[in-house]
Parts: structure tokens; C-alpha cells; sequence
């Protein structure tokens, strides 16, 4: 996972995390738990675990080593909001996104909650919202997960997007208010389950009503470009309009402990309790 990814709306990939545990519809067919199996029996040491949750600190510095600007798609391979994950280190690996600012950052989540949950800490703590060039997205597979939307909106920070992928079934109307992107795309793989055009298409129309920019992936199938990116004639691969970038966190020193005790400090007492429990 690196350079030249083939992950059509993104250029690299970065996994400071990897494995994941299912959680909604569009996990079923799961391509990294596939790949992740295959990288493990290749003898891949960073898959060692094969697909359960596992910080990867040895891959934090990544961005760093790429000198040209690039779209990085963080966490191909997991979810960097897994339920396993420690908020400390999820701030880690905010602070290189922050710190290698010459790229744009995209962090895609099922766990919306979470990604809230961490974004207020990251305010709190930082006094000041997610940078511009940090991407903060959610996946929406069918109308019953529209409320990750909800939830998206209340993450503290300036640019969020929405990935229709795998689209599973109609989402039906939805507010985009606040939302910059819209990836959208059908499932591939063995197993894959077919998108209906109508489904994409109602998508693309209230998008365009209400300004999101739309990236149409494919319409998958076997293979990921089975059936192409063409949708009525046309390739959506639009990009959202991003304000110049205002990161006034660069130089800002961050301090994993520090940044523990500072969440500890910040829970509640049900959390306390909680925690104590686990």
C-alpha cells in the first residue's frame, strides 16, 4: 500500500492501521480482509495479524517521504475509528497529517460517532477545527445508514465528503448541507451485489442541486472496472472546491501522553467507568 494507487479518486495510500471488524452491509464482501489474508500468507509482516485491528507505528512517517503533493486516501486497509483504536493514537496520526500539510488527507469512516467524538477532543485540545487539507468522510451504502450524514456534520472541520460505496440500494432525499464531495460506485468482487442505475442517478441529481461535487467511481462487477466510470454519456471527476489551505497547527508541538492525559481528564464519569470496566 503507497504510490500510485488504483483507487480511482485518490493518489497514495496510507495505512497507519490496519485490520477491521464488519459492522454494516457494505463490509460483507470486504476486498481488504481478502487482501489483507493474501498479504499475510505472502509473508507480508505488517499483516501478521491478518485482518484483526493492529496499530502500524512503523508507517507513521509515510507522508513524509513523499516530497510531491498528493491525495492520500488514509486507511485503505481499516478504519482508523475502530473500536480498538486509541484516541491518542488516532491524534498521532493526525499530527503527521498535520505536520506533512503539502498533501490533502482523506479519512473515510463507518464509525461517524467516533470520528465525532475525536474531532471535539481534537478542538478542545487544539483549539482549533480539523485543517482545511484533512478530509473528513463517511460511508453511506443504503437509506438506513444516512445517518452517518447527520453525524458528519457535527465533526469539527472544514472539508467533509460522503462515499456512496458500495451502493447498495436508493438512499432516497438527503440534506448535503455542509457536505463538499460525493464518491459514488457500485460493488466488485466475487459475490458483488449490482447497483441500479436509478440508485446513482438520484444520487447525482440532488448533488447537483445542492453544489456537492460528484465523483463516480465505477459501476463495478466482477472487476472493479467491469462496467467503467460512464454514467448517461458522461465521467464524473469532480473534486471539491477547497479553501486555501489555513494550517495554523504546523508548528505545534503534540504530545501523545500529554494528549492521554488530556482525555482523561476530559471524560465523563459514565467513561471512567467504562473504561475501569474493559
Amino acid at each position: 500500500m503507497g504510490l500510485d494507487s488504483a483507487i480511482e479518486w485518490t493518489d497514495a495510500t496510507w495505512n497507519p492501521t490496519t485490520g477491521c471488524t464488519k459492522i454494516s452491509p457494505g463490509c460483507k464482501n470486504c476486498y481488504a480482509a481478502t487482501l489483507s489474508r493474501r498479504l499475510k500468507a505472502m509473508g507480508v509482516f505488517k499483516y501478521r495479524n491478518n485482518f484483526q485491528f493492529t496499530e502500524q507505528p512503523d508507517d507513521l512517517d509515510l507522508p513524509f517521504t513523499w516530497k510531491k503533493q498528493k491525495k492520500v486516501f488514509v486507511n485503505s486497509m481499516s478504519d482508523l475509528f475502530h473500536e480498538q483504536s486509541r484516541m491518542e493514537f488516532i491524534a498521532k496520526c493526525f499530527d503527521v497529517m498535520i505536520k506533512a500539510d503539502h498533501h490533502q488527507y482523506q479519512v473515510l469512516t463507518k464509525r461517524a460517532k467516533t470520528m465525532v467524538e475525536f474531532s471535539k477532543l481534537f478542538e478542545k485540545y487544539f483549539d482549533s477545527e480539523i485543517p482545511t487539507h484533512v478530509w473528513m468522510g463517511v460511508s453511506v451504502e443504503n437509506a438506513d445508514y444516512v445517518w452517518r450524514i447527520d453525524e458528519l456534520r457535527k465533526v469539527k472541520c472544514k472539508t467533509r465528503f460522503i462515499s456512496f460505496e458500495p451502493l447498495l440500494g436508493p438512499i432516497g432525499k438527503v440534506d448535503l448541507t455542509g457536505i463538499d464531495w460525493a464518491i459514488i460506485g457500485g460493488e466488485s468482487g466475487v459475490g458483488f451485489r449490482p447497483v441500479q442505475k436509478e440508485w446513482i442517478q438520484e444520487i447525482i441529481k440532488q448533488c447537483t442541486k445542492q453544489k456537492v461535487a460528484v465523483f463516480f467511481k465505477q459501476w463495478g462487477g466482477t472487476r472493479p472496472k467491469s462496467g467503467g466510470r460512464e454514467i448517461n454519456g458522461r465521467i464524473y471527476d469532480e473534486y471539491p472546491e477547497i479553501e486555501e489551505n489555513s494550517n495554523t497547527l504546523k508548528y505545534v508541538h503534540f504530545d501523545e501522553t500529554s494528549f492521554h492525559e488530556f482525555i482523561v481528564k476530559n471524560m465523563t464519569q459514565k467513561q471512567k467507568v467504562e473504561t475501569v470496566k474493559i
